[in-house]
């Protein structure tokens, strides 16, 4: 069973094309049409070739986080939602898949699909996926449920959850053998900032279950979502979702972990964040196993009580045995001298692993609580997986990026009891307590011209009470193993490079590109040696940028995924400390950018790169709760520090590629939340520092704009109405959009225009009259308005958009000429090349495409073709780490890449 939707998704919703009515005004108010378009026909459904698949690092992983989950699109009109898919490896192997749908076209045929196969399939360098009947898992996933639990069985593990209580998972059963009980979240917080008061009072918190949905219930994959709080006592705090994902025939649970804040950060400081278990342990002192994953495949391999390196030998065949994680021979083979002074071998029964920053963690272990910890090794960044148990088997259990995301920690305790503590912990105790509060005092910033003038000195648009963290949200994900045995070192480091980087299955760019999503882009090309130049500039910059974020250690719980806005080229460092200039927070579509350059590359750096950030800027740049909820926070020395919540920063079209890629539960429901994130314009009133009188604002005629703001609404709209949600999004999608064409100027009309809150409708002025801002499309809504042209035609909308782009660069006597008003000077030249690219191709004016070509190369505010993108290498003492530097901005950057991008795509041939 396939839960596609929180919502009631009608039957018609996808299928009934673009008419749509709109609500009638009063006659005073500008008339709206009835209809936004003709309605779409009806599938004609043609079929696809297959379609070759690969692992997105290449060659075949030896091990898979429990199994794989991977997107695939397909032209509009070439199967029904409801296709069935096999997939077979490269050696003809049929190979067990389940297939969902994702996502579909106006016209009710099917666009996305998401697929999932099984760690325990078999494996090849690629994989054909073509329509036809799947073949099923020897071991399907089987889901159970009563009223106090859910059981799944993935014919090797049965994990039993819980529906109520503190444990999240009861427990994890191997056949006969008891692995893993208790498997619950823990926090711990303390009222006072660590090092800043001699009586610091600390609290630990359990979950408790609030909810238990079954997503998904196999064959191939079963998903569990469970939601509640942390609680301790009379507080419950700290709202979790915790996503389960099992696969048919594997001994593996993925997790994907959420938790909100919704502390006071003054009072609340966060010293520990985890996911803990209980593992019986089993067998002699000597029997039991702990190992630890390094850097890169190193292994840590230690026994609870060692019989190695002692003064006596118990006997070449029980040392390897042991050191390997095999049973001992019979203790009765050993030498004598040592059984009978085993009693005084001590027995190590705590260890943990602390990556407390991104370049170097350590290992301690002791005996028990209340004795010393001693140093046992130490490296730089760990893989991040542990395990607990002996030959008769045990828990493996680690989290993705741990040193990416420190202060992290690997905690086992216990060991030499009955029962040991196997811990993940996403916010070490031992690392000081997260301090969220905001970084200054307000310097004196008590009235609006006081944060207006200061915004002039330091871009920080500052405002006291609007720096709180109340609502951002983190999301981690982790991989639990229940092995039968204690893994041998080879496979325990195959283990931990699949947790640390999960391998994906992926498309080329080439059907990315023939199934005609995510609007204007096309592969790489370097056929020509103009092409090649735009090309190699666009690689030169990406690689920069990500490179930069290694040399500059952007690394951190809060900080890894984002990257800085500007730079400081005195210092040699970015502007990590100068207020709107440091965090990049999505400003200037970054993340859409990056989307765009791997879609076109396939590589995977490149995607690693981009998947980072859009976690990242989904989670901790967006509020979740509260009155901000919906909003994102513009680029800042905190995250969530500067005063303009927006929704241009929660825009959906950064985050819509990470969904339909990889079909991310977790990115889902952000998408899903955004739908109604217009009614933020009830709350916060986003122009409040320079408007004169009372904020009243009316719910049929809100002060919404027709372009950054409305851009990022109706790509919130467009996801969920093409992954089959809400049906308000339709509607408002298309209301909005012809409301807005209908103006005199459309998208360029200023004036008193209002949005009508309910059905999307935009009135405003009769008469012509111009309002044209250089940041107006550059947050998503040139490229939303090309899918949304693409998808459902719209022939008013289409022109009334096509002349926008046509006269944002062009000439005052053509903006006069067609609105009635100079557009004024405006800014950001280059990044609207690929508007006057879009108008060329619509209009197939080759003096059009001349001119696109023209705006790229001279680089308005961005890049002009004579900038060389070379770096000059700095070392110390002029800086404190080694760094490569290059005359380059991320606003400049996103926005070249983007019109770089989309210029190659429209207006290729003008290019040469």
């Amino acid at each position: 069973m396939v839960h596609l939707s929180r919502r009631t998704v009608l039957a018609t919703a996808a299928a009934s094309g673009a008419s749509v009515l709109l609500a009638s005004h009063s006659a005073t108010a500008h008339a709206a049409p009835a209809a936004a378009g003709e309605a779409a026909p009806a599938a004609d459904l043609t079929g696809h070739d297959p379609v070759t698949l690969r692992w997105l690092e290449g060659g075949t992983p030896a091990e898979l986080a429990a199994g794989t989950t991977w997107g695939v699109p397909w032209p509009r009109g070439a199967f029904a939602p409801d296709q069935e898919f096999s997939l077979t490896s490269d050696s003809g192997t049929p190979v067990p898949v389940q297939t969902w749908p994702t996502g579909w076209w106006p016209d009710g045929s099917v666009k996305w699909t998401a697929h999932a196969v099984a760690d325990a399939a078999p494996r090849g360098e690629t994989y054909r996926l073509e329509a036809g009947s799947p073949k099923s898992p020897e071991k399907p996933v089987r889901v159970t449920s009563d009223s106090g639990t859910v059981v799944v069985d993935t014919g090797v593990v049965q994990v039993t959850f819980g529906k109520s209580g503190n444990d999240l998972i009861k427990s994890i059963r191997r056949g006969g053998t008891e692995i893993a009980t208790s498997g619950r979240l823990i926090a711990s917080r303390q009222d006072g900032a660590s090092g800043e008061s001699a009586t610091v009072r600390s609290e630990t918190f359990t979950s408790t279950v609030k909810a238990v949905h079954v997503e998904q219930d196999g064959p191939v994959r079963a998903v569990v979502r469970v939601e509640g709080k942390h609680r301790k006592g009379l507080r419950s705090w700290l709202p979790y979702t915790v996503r389960f994902y099992l696969y048919a025939g594997s001994d593996a649970i993925r997790v994907v972990h959420t938790f909100v804040f919704d502390g006071n950060e003054q009072k609340d400081f966060v010293n520990g964040l985890g996911v803990r278990f209980s593992v019986p342990m089993r067998g002699e002192l000597y029997n039991r196993h702990v190992r630890f994953a390094g850097d890169g495949k190193g292994v840590l391999a230690e026994a609870v009580q060692g019989i190695t390196g002692l003064r006596r030998d118990p006997g070449a065949a029980v040392r390897t045995a042991q050191y390997e994680g095999r049973t001992t021979p019979d203790a009765a083979s050993w030498d004598t001298r040592v059984t009978s002074r085993l009693q005084w071998i001590p027995a190590w029964g705590d260890y943990r692993l602390s990556q407390l920053n991104a370049h170097g963690f350590e290992i301690h272990k002791r005996t028990k609580e209340g004795h010393s910890w001693i140093r046992a090794d130490g490296g730089r960044r760990a893989e991040g997986l542990a395990y607990a148990g002996s030959p008769t088997g045990g828990l493996a259990f680690g989290m993705r990026n741990f040193w990416q995301l420190h202060p992290t920690e690997l905690e086992i305790t216990g060991a030499a009891s009955d029962t040991a503590t196997a811990t993940v912990w996403m916010w070490s105790p031992r690392a000081g307590a997260m301090d969220l509060r905001f970084y200054h005092d307000g310097m004196g910033e008590d009235t609006y011209d006081k944060q207006l003038d200061a915004l002039e000195i330091t871009y920080e648009d500052y405002e006291p009470g609007f720096g709180s963290p109340y609502g951002v949200a983190r999301t981690t994900e982790l991989t639990f193993w229940a092995l039968e045995a204690t893994p041998t070192a080879e496979r325990f480091a195959a283990l931990a490079a699949a947790n640390a980087t999960p391998p994906l299955i992926v498309s080329s760019p080439e059907h990315l590109h023939s199934a005609g999503v995510f609007g204007s882009w096309s592969p790489v090309d370097r056929s020509t040696a103009a092409r090649k130049t735009i090309e190699d500039r666009l690689q030169q910059m990406h690689t920069y940028h990500r490179e930069q974020v290694d040399q500059r250690s952007w690394y951190g719980f809060w900080d890894y995924g984002d990257i800085m806005h500007t730079y400081d080229g005195t210092r040699h460092t970015w502007c990590y400390d100068v207020g709107g200039y440091a965090w990049d927070n999505s400003e200037l579509s970054t993340d859409m950018w990056l989307w765009y350059h791997y879609l076109r590359t396939g590589d995977a750096d490149a995607f690693r790169f981009v998947e980072a950030m859009s976690r990242h800027t989904s989670e901790v740049d967006v509020y979740h709760l509260g009155k901000y909820a919906g909003l994102g926070t513009r680029h800042g020395v905190m995250h969530w520090g500067d005063s303009a919540k927006q929704v241009r920063i929660s825009n959906a079209a950064y985050r819509r590629f990470h969904y339909f890629l990889t079909a991310d539960e977790r990115i889902g429901d952000v998408l899903h939340d955004l739908v109604d994130c217009d009614r933020t314009f009830l709350v916060l009133d986003p122009g409040r520092k320079i408007r004169e009188g009372a904020y009243e604002p009316d719910p049929k005629a809100l002060g919404i704009s027709t372009t950054t703001d409305w851009g990022a609404l109706a790509m919130a709209w467009l996801a969920e109405w093409e992954r089959n949600g809400d049906p308000i999004a339709r509607t408002k999608l298309l209301n909005s959009a012809t409301t807005i064409a209908a103006l005199p100027n459309g998208w360029a009309q200023g004036g008193d225009i209002r949005y009508n809150l309910a059905d999307g409708t935009y009135t405003g002025p009769t008469e012509k009259s111009v309002s044209v801002g250089a940041l107006s499309s550059v947050f998503g809504l040139i490229e939303v308005m090309t899918e949304l042209i693409g998808l459902v035609g719209l022939p008013e909308v289409k022109a009334k958009w096509t002349e926008f782009c046509r006269l944002y660069n062009g000439t005052k006597a053509d903006q006069i000429a067609a609105t009635g008003s100079s557009w004024g000077s405006l800014n950001l030249g280059q990044a609207y090349a690929r508007a006057t690219a879009y108008a060329a191709k619509q209009l197939d004016d080759s003096t059009l495409a001349a001119r696109a070509v023209t705006e790229l190369r001279k680089g308005a505010a961005g890049y002009p073709d004579s900038l060389s993108f070379a770096t000059k290498r700095y070392e110390g003492p002029a800086v404190l780490n080694p760094v490569d530097e290059a005359p380059l901005s991320t606003n400049a950057s996103a926005q070249y890449g983007l019109a770089a991008i989309q210029c190659l795509a429209l207006v290729g041939d003008a290019i040469g």
